[in-house]
């Protein structure tokens, strides 16, 4: 029978709680959820247990990276399966703060990222998200201190963005990416998957489907324009409102003209219906 985590919700327990995991110099890996677990923070979970003996994964529902229009309210929170999902296993700790824990009355600071936070892809659509991420994620390195914290590659600008900041503000984290966990269809597994109507759900892995064809037809030698487009087109066809599908450098999410200037990462977000879904592969 698995042992349910410790939880905390305020800093100072919080601080107590990682001191007493630090006994006999324990290295600590930070896992930052929204909670809404599934089988891809499970996965984030895991990667953390082999890169450190101790696993600290928050919970927290963001305010600040969500725009008034988004779905803040409505974010799925899933708290008792989030916890049974988390001893299965064997972590250590959940952080799990209220919104004052994190924001307290008269909060006035914040991060505000450049580089690949403006790289023209999630911040052309959601200008607002990625102060918000770089905000949070930075009080939670210094609230728990890790030595390594995992980010999902779903996500892939943001693991761009994490990465930069912990290296800009030397704040002792090393930050490593998880590839991205799929259906068996091949769509990327996301919290806001269950907001997909059954009509939805079965469009959903156009995407990546769409994705692997255009890599394919850059890999033979077509022009990145043309491939790009095409892709652009079937997925416009299938139904989805397009924001984006994009060819960028992976490490610094610059346009890239063809695979010659260097490691090329694909990018797309669409909305179905009321859903958006983000996703990207290598090519």
């Amino acid at each position: 029978m698995p042992r349910n985590p410790a939880v905390v919700r305020t800093v100072p327990a919080l601080r107590r709680a990682v001191n007493d995991l630090r006994a006999r110099k324990a290295t600590i890996a930070l896992v930052p959820t929204m909670g809404a677990l599934h089988d891809g923070h499970v996965s984030l979970v895991r990667l953390a247990r082999r890169h450190a003996r101790r696993v600290v994964v928050s919970i927290f529902v963001n305010p600040t990276q969500f725009a008034p229009t988004e779905d803040f309210g409505s974010y799925p929170r899933t708290w008792k399966a989030d916890v049974a999902k988390l001893a299965a296993e064997d972590v250590d700790l959940i952080w799990h703060p209220e919104v004052k824990a994190m924001y307290p009355d008269g909060f006035a600071t914040r991060i505000v990222p450049e580089g690949p936070a403006t790289a023209g892809l999630e911040d052309r659509f959601r200008p607002q998200f990625f102060g918000g991420v770089a905000t949070v994620v930075g009080k939670l390195f210094t609230q728990v201190r890790p030595d390594v914290a995992i980010f999902g590659e779903k996500d892939f600008q943001q693991l761009r963005v994490v990465s930069q900041m912990a290296a800009d503000l030397d704040l002792g984290v090393k930050v490593i990416g998880s590839r991205t966990v799929r259906e068996r269809d091949g769509l990327a597994m996301s919290s806001r998957n269950v907001y997909l109507a059954p009509d939805e759900r079965r469009a959903a892995p156009t995407l990546h489907r769409v994705m692997k064809e255009t890599a394919a037809r850059l890999r033979a030698g077509e022009d990145t324009a043309t491939a790009v487009a095409a892709g652009a087109a079937e997925i416009t066809e299938a139904g989805f409102k397009l924001d984006y599908l994009e060819v960028r450098h992976a490490a610094t999410l610059a346009p890239i003209a063809s695979l010659k200037e260097g490691p090329m990462r694909m990018l797309v977000a669409a909305k179905l219906g009321s859903t958006r879904l983000i996703d990207n592969i290598a090519v």
